[in-house]
C-alpha cells in the first residue's frame, strides 16, 4: 500500500490538474470539433423516450384520428362563422345605421336562416319603420334595397301578388319623386340612382306579372316596354347631351341588354317574332363578342327570324320564307363557332346548352329546305352533345327529330 505521503506526491497540484484538464479540452476539441459535439448532442437529445402523443397515437390510433378530424372540422367551422359573421352580417349594413341594421339582421336571419315570413315582414317593417324616424333618405338605394328584398321575400313564399303590390308602389313613388324633383339642381346624381333603380324594378315587375301563377301578359308587357324605352332614351339623352356633372354612371350595358332581352321573351312566347327578333338583335350588341351568352343570343335570335311571319308593309315586297331561313341558319352557325372557341374558365353549362341546342336548329332549318340528310347529320350531333352533358331535353328533341324525318 502506498503511505499518505506517496499518495500526496502522486497526486499533482492543483496547477498541474487545472493544467491537464486544459490539455484534456484541447485535445478532446481537436478530436471532436464544436459542430461534432453539437451533432452527438443533439443525438442524444432525439433518443428520448416516445412522447405522450406518441404513445396515444400507437395504442389508439382510430380515436386519436377521429379526435383530430373534429378539432380540424371545429376549427373551420369557427373561422367560417367568424368570416361569415363581419363580411354578411355586419358588412352587409355597414351602410346603415346601427338601430336599422340591428332590425335587418333579424330580418335577415328570418329570410336566409330560418325562414319564418311573418317574423320576417315584421322586422322589416320595424327596420323601416326605425329609418324613417332617424331621417334616412327614403329614395336612397339601402332604403329602397329593404323594400326591394321584402317583395323578394314574398316570392319566395309564392305571394306574387304581394311582391307585385310592393313593387308597384316603389315604382309609382320613385316617378312622384322623379317628376316634382328629378330636375332640380343638386339632384343630378340622386336623380340617376332613383332612375336606374326604377328600371330595374320595372323589368322585374314585367317577370312577376309574366308567371304562371299570375299570367297578366299585357301588364308584363307594359312593365317591359317602359323599362327599354327608358333605357334607350336615357342613354340616347347621355350621348346626345353629354353628361351632367354630378349625374354619374348609367346603368351597365350588360343590364341594358337585359331589359331588351326580357321584352324579347316577352313577345317571342306571343309568337311574335318580328318584334322578339329586332330586340334580341340590340341585346346581342351590348353582350361580350366572345361569351357563352351572346351564344346563346345569337340561337334566339336565329329562332325568332326562322318563324317570323311579320305583317305586310304597303309599298314594300314582304321578305321570302327562303330568306329568313337563311339568316336564321347564318346566326345559329355564328352561334355554335362562338360556343365552340370558348375554353373554360370563361366556358360554362350555357355554352354546352346553347352549343346543342344551336346545332339541333341548324337540324330544323336543313328540314325546312328538304335537306334531309344534312338535318340528319346535325340532329345526330345534337343528340351526341345534349347527351354528353346531360341534357335531358335536348336528347329527347333530336331523337323526336331523328324518328320524324325518318317517317318522311
Amino acid at each position: 500500500m502506498f503511505s499518505a505521503r506517496a499518495l500526496r506526491a502522486l497526486r499533482p497540484s492543483s496547477g498541474q490538474v487545472t493544467q491537464c484538464l486544459r490539455q484534456h479540452r484541447l485535445e478532446t476539441l481537436r478530436k471532436y470539433p464544436i459542430s461534432s459535439l453539437m451533432r452527438q448532442q443533439r443525438h442524444q437529445s432525439t433518443n428520448k423516450p416516445p412522447s405522450a402523443f406518441r404513445t396515444l397515437w400507437r395504442a389508439h390510433p382510430f380515436s386519436v384520428t377521429t379526435a383530430l378530424i373534429c378539432i380540424t372540422i371545429g376549427g373551420s367551422a369557427l373561422l367560417y362563422t367568424n368570416y361569415y359573421y363581419h363580411n354578411y352580417i355586419i358588412g352587409a349594413f355597414h351602410k346603415f345605421p346601427e338601430p336599422v341594421a340591428k332590425q335587418m339582421r333579424k330580418a335577415l336571419y328570418y329570410t336566409n336562416i330560418s325562414l319564418e315570413p311573418k317574423n320576417a315582414v315584421k322586422y322589416y317593417r320595424e327596420a323601416l319603420r326605425v329609418a324613417d324616424e332617424i331621417g334616412m333618405d327614403p329614395f336612397s338605394d339601402e332604403i329602397i334595397g329593404v323594400k326591394i328584398q321584402l317583395a323578394a321575400l314574398m316570392e319566395k313564399c309564392q305571394q306574387y301578388q304581394k311582391a307585385i303590390d310592393i313593387l308597384e308602389i316603389v315604382k309609382a313613388d320613385n316617378l312622384k319623386w322623379m317628376e316634382a324633383l328629378g330636375n332640380k339642381p343638386g339632384n343630378e346624381g340622386k336623380r340617376t340612382r332613383v332612375l336606374a333603380m326604377t328600371t330595374r324594378v320595372s323589368v322585374k315587375l314585367g317577370d312577376l306579372y309574366a308567371n304562371e301563377y299570375v299570367l297578366e301578359k299585357e301588364k308584363a308587357e307594359e312593365c317591359l316596354v317602359w323599362a327599354v324605352e327608358t333605357v334607350l332614351k336615357e342613354q340616347q339623352r347621355r350621348d346626345t347631351e353629354g353628361i351632367k356633372p354630378g349625374e354619374g354612371d348609367w346603368i351597365s350595358a350588360e343590364e341594358q341588354g337585359g331589359a331588351l332581352e326580357a321584352l324579347a321573351y316577352n313577345y317571342e312566347e306571343k309568337n311574335q317574332h318580328y318584334l322578339a327578333a329586332p330586340l334580341f338583335l340590340r341585346a346581342i350588341t351590348y353582350s361580350q363578342p366572345t361569351s357563352c351568352h351572346t351564344a346563346v343570343l345569337m340561337n334566339n335570335l336565329s329562332i325568332s327570324l326562322a318563324q317570323q311571319v311579320p305583317p305586310s308593309t304597303p309599298g314594300q315586297p314582304p321578305a321570302s320564307r327562303a330568306e329568313f331561313v337563311s339568316n336564321a341558319r347564318a346566326w345559329a352557325q355564328k352561334a355554335v363557332e362562338i360556343a365552340a372557341k370558348i375554353a373554360p374558365p370563361e366556358r360554362n353549362e350555357e355554352c354546352d346548352v346553347g352549343c346543342a341546342v344551336a346545332t339541333h336548329n341548324l337540324g330544323e332549318f336543313a328540314e325546312m329546305d328538304g335537306n334531309i340528310a344534312e338535318a340528319r347529320k346535325r340532329f345526330t350531333e345534337a343528340k351526341s352533345l345534349a347527351k354528353a352533358i346531360g341534357f335531358t331535353d335536348g336528347v329527347i328533341n333530336s331523337e323526336n327529330a331523328l324518328r320524324r324525318i325518318g317517317k318522311s
